[in-house]
């Protein structure tokens, strides 16, 4: 059976108007919780999206967490299209709707080893049930959640309350559950609601680095959108991106981050996860888990600039992160895996040519992991010190200038093979 986190390279809102009105604070005084309003205590398990069904690590380790053989997973599927949209809800090969995807999944954690996993009844069709006191009291029952793929503002409209941004019912279980211990995992959009202030609503890399972010959700999907006020708030150390190699996302997260002031945006890959102890807290650690890893792009020493050229950024900083990879979020540094080691340059073949960094949809012949395939292939030359990738598009065109500098490492598991990356400075320029 297909991923059910990935119905599409864009998802949209069926209905959805040109822009999202712009969700305001709640009063300071209100009694309701807003969202991301106090530290957990429990994990996070964050997945870029393409969750394979037959990824026994990363819904391991969600299940164990969860209590291993005693596991009862809460599964949210309200980021997809609710049964009444989906003109295939009759046909359980072809459905894609909430129900169905929750059944897909709580199948899965059956099969993967948990006691019972059952679909929460929260959806666009059934917007009631994140206020009702039975649902509730199936929150309750669970030891661990799982949030599945579509679009991350259906999770805002379902599950808090509108310009509010307060808390459901629901949702308030579930974050008293985390803070209580709980695992709360996540794929796409399942991942990306996590995030706090200035959670990504959509766009594509050259649209944000050419025209810049905006707040609210627009029916172009190529548009740089946020929310200010974020999604529900469980990781707030960075900003989070998801699919990010796989769909060249990360322009549209360094402009996001540099428009909005944050200094740190995790860059979620598919089928790979970011495991967090200790969300909210000085001790929060991070662990890697899958081969594609993840990014973090680090902007504490960043400059941007708008000329009539167009924008720029300077001094930003790449770290890849790839399986068994530990990063520590209070303190910025990385740990690689033991096993690994630092990684000596020795070919001499020069880094390949690349017109497509950020793998634009109207590139036919693109190629994923466009931007993390040439950071490798810098890291593995000795022979350059610096290498350039430029947009396909070209109105105007933007290079981007990778650089080892002091500080940079690379870590390797085969002796040849850049697996981990620390410290690569990145710049954006126009041409």
């Amino acid at each position: 059976m297909r991923d059910r986190s990935l119905p599409g390279r864009r998802h949209f809102l069926a209905g959805a108007t040109a822009v999202v009105l712009i969700l305001t604070a709640a009063p300071a005084a209100q009694a309701t919780v807003r969202a991301g309003s106090a530290p957990q205590t429990g994990s996070l398990v964050l997945i870029g999206g393409g969750l394979a069904p037959d990824n026994t690590q990363v819904y391991g380790e969600i299940i164990e967490r969860a209590g291993g053989s005693r596991a009862r997973i809460g599964v949210l599927t309200a980021a997809s299209v609710p049964e009444s949209q989906d003109p295939h809800a009759e046909d359980p090969e072809k459905c894609s709707n909430s129900a169905c995807n929750g059944a897909y999944y709580a199948g899965l954690f059956k099969k993967h080893g948990a006691a019972d996993a059952d679909w929460i009844p929260v959806d666009l069709d059934h917007i009631a049930n994140a206020d009702s006191n039975a649902v509730v009291d199936q929150i309750n029952s669970m030891t661990g959640f799982f949030f599945g793929g579509g679009d991350q503002y259906r999770y805002v409209t379902t599950l808090l309350h509108g310009a509010r941004h307060t808390d459901s019912k629901v949702l308030a279980a579930i974050r008293a559950k985390l803070a209580d211990g709980a695992v709360v995992a996540g794929t796409s959009a399942g991942a990306q609601i996590a995030a706090g202030p200035d959670m990504v609503t959509g766009g594509e890399s050259y649209q944000a680095l050419r025209d810049g972010s905006a707040p609210g959700y627009f029916d172009d999907g190529t548009r740089l959108g946020h929310l200010p006020d974020g999604g529900f708030g469980f990781l707030r150390s960075g900003l989070v991106d998801t699919h990010t190699g796989a769909y060249g996302r990360e322009g549209r997260a360094l402009r996001l981050a540099a428009d909005t002031g944050h200094d740190r945006v995790y860059a979620l890959q598919e089928n790979s996860a970011l495991v967090v102890d200790n969300p909210g807290t000085l001790h929060e650690t991070t662990t890697v888990l899958g081969s594609n890893g993840v990014g973090i792009l680090d902007l504490r020493d960043a400059r941007t600039r708008t000329t009539p050229d167009g924008w720029t950024l300077t001094r930003a900083r790449y770290t890849h992160l790839t399986d068994g990879d530990r990063y520590d979020a209070h303190r910025w540094s990385a740990h690689p895996a033991p096993g690994k080691r630092p990684l000596i340059a020795r070919t001499t073949s020069p880094v390949p040519a690349n017109d497509d960094v950020f793998y634009s949809p109207d590139n036919p012949a693109g190629v994923p992991y466009s931007f993390l395939s040439t950071a490798q292939a810098l890291a593995e030359t000795r022979n350059q010190r610096t290498a350039t990738a430029t947009t396909y598009e070209n109105k105007p065109r933007f290079t981007v200038t990778f650089t080892k500098q002091p500080g940079f490492a690379a870590w390797t598991s085969d002796g040849t093979t850049a697996r981990t990356l620390v410290g690569l400075r990145i710049d954006v320029a126009p041409r």
